[in-house]
């Protein structure tokens, strides 16, 4: 199954400068963006099976790192989790991901989840 998330997500640099404004900021800024989350992980079925997930990184250029942008599926799991669809992201349930990356005009992310058999 896939999903495409098209909007930009929080760099792990942005979640770090959150964390040093104040002990709630980061916490509002995971509630807010587990909420933006929310139309697209409630399409996903519940998975009770562990998955393999592929995350394609859109960025519409190349000024954050890679691993900044990645950051990112920190959200998506949590939110899986939150909205039911994972019973939890322990490595019980997640048996790998992989990232890749394209650059173009537009941002987001797709999000493609495999059960494994």
């Amino acid at each position: 199954m896939t999903i495409e998330i098209p909007f930009r997500l929080p760099s792990l640099n942005e979640y770090i400068n959150a964390c040093r404004t104040n002990r709630f900021s980061a916490a509002k800024m995971k509630k807010d963006i587990e909420s933006q989350l929310f139309p697209y992980i409630i399409r996903l079925p519940m998975y009770e099976k562990p998955v393999r997930i592929e995350f394609t990184w859109l960025e519409s250029n190349a000024k954050r790192d890679c691993d900044n942008v990645s950051f990112g599926k920190k959200f998506i799991l949590d939110a899986m989790v939150k909205f039911n669809r994972l019973p939890n992201d322990s490595p019980k349930y997640i048996k790998g991901f992989t990232d890749s990356f394209e650059y173009g005009n537009r941002a987001g992310v797709i999000v493609s989840v495999e059960e494994e058999k």
